[in-house]
């Protein structure tokens, strides 16, 4: 007959580390007055013996939820999974937010809006009521939506805001998207590339004028031209094609395009085969995200890889810290890294030499 493992309760880690109940609940739930010695004996009883605190109980024992809810957009979240396209920002998010939450005694929630739901505010209204979050964390669009945003401060619920470092409630997080594309322009014009494009993405996210910004600063520093060398996207494969098209038709001397996003450098890729060009010879490529896809395609892309589950992971200590003072509150920026792969190469041929 198989053994019934005894669950572990929170009476077992008080009498292992010899402490009162009232002791280990503190320690359980970040409370004060607690010595770090005494700390330390709780929590190694908790690790030797596998406590699991119920989240029933941690919400009886003071007013926090020990919940901590992600938004993310709907329409664009269920039509990657749909695709089953290789995107992982969601993946990411996880990552960085689950591990940290778990860290601190809480869970993390992910609920899908649509932002451009006219019940928008019914849609996470019903969230908030059903899960009553001590914090919300708000991805692009989102955490520049209004609504949202005027809805989360009018019930005084803590929100981080990625993507955005607009003034106003809720604690600014971004990924260095200016300081990201400077670095890309600035890595193919260091490879000799003088006529270097960008894809962007839409402008109802800041970080698509961000990294505007950051490609035209070092262009300028370079001495080089932008002049007809931008177009704007969706983030989506079929506006990455027109895009790509648009610019090799109007610029036959280019050499170089950064997308703002992995599906638009896909889709500039197949562009490029289409044309006879060979990337990296005739056309580097970089792309932005570094989503799993861009490691197996031919070649394999040099990519902006964002620090997604970083960012998620200090938008949750600050929220867990209770740190979010309302107006005011200082961008956190997490910076994203230059991940060189075969796409890239100096400028060796020029357009007029190609065959």
């Amino acid at each position: 007959m198989a053994r019934v493992r005894k669950t572990v309760t929170i009476r077992d880690v008080a009498e292992d580390a010899g402490v009162s109940l009232q002791t280990v609940s503190r320690v359980v739930n970040g409370g004060p007055n607690v010595r770090p010695q005494v700390r330390d004996k709780v929590r190694a009883s908790i690790e030797k013996l596998g406590y699991v605190p119920s989240l029933a109980a941690q919400r009886m024992s003071g007013s926090r939820s020990y919940i901590i809810l992600a938004i993310n957009d709907r329409e664009r979240t269920l039509e990657d999974w749909r695709e089953r396209r290789g995107t992982d920002w969601v993946d990411q998010m996880l990552l960085g937010g689950i591990l940290t939450c778990s860290q601190h005694g809480y869970r993390m929630m992910v609920e899908l809006v649509d932002t451009h739901s006219d019940h928008v505010e019914r849609e996470l209204g019903a969230a908030l009521s059903a899960l009553q979050p001590d914090g919300v964390i708000l991805t692009p669009p989102h955490s520049e939506n209004r609504l949202i945003t005027d809805l989360l401060a009018e019930r005084r619920i803590p929100f981080a805001r990625i993507g955005s470092d607009a003034p106003g409630p809720g604690i600014p997080l971004t990924m260095g998207d200016s300081g990201a594309a400077h670095l890309a322009t600035t890595h193919l014009a260091g490879l000799g590339h003088t006529r270097i494009a960008m894809i962007a993405g839409p402008s109802q996210y800041s970080l698509s004028g961000w990294r505007i910004e950051g490609w035209k600063r070092a262009l300028a520093e370079a001495g080089l031209p932008y002049e007809g060398l931008l177009e704007v996207g969706d983030f989506g494969y079929e506006s990455g094609t027109r895009a790509a098209r648009a610019l090799l038709d109007r610029n036959p001397d280019l050499t170089a395009i950064i997308a703002s996003s992995d599906q638009m450098a896909l889709a500039a890729l197949e562009v490029a085969r289409e044309r006879g060009l060979d990337v990296p010879r005739d056309l580097s490529l970089i792309s932005f995200d570094n989503t799993p896809i861009v490691r197996f395609t031919q070649p394999p892309l040099t990519a902006i890889d964002q620090p997604i589950a970083e960012t998620v992971s200090r938008a949750v200590e600050q929220l867990i810290a209770r740190e979010s003072k309302g107006e005011g509150d200082s961008v956190i920026e997490v910076a994203a890294a230059l991940v060189e792969r075969a796409s890239t190469a100096p400028a060796r041929v020029l357009a007029a030499d190609r065959v």
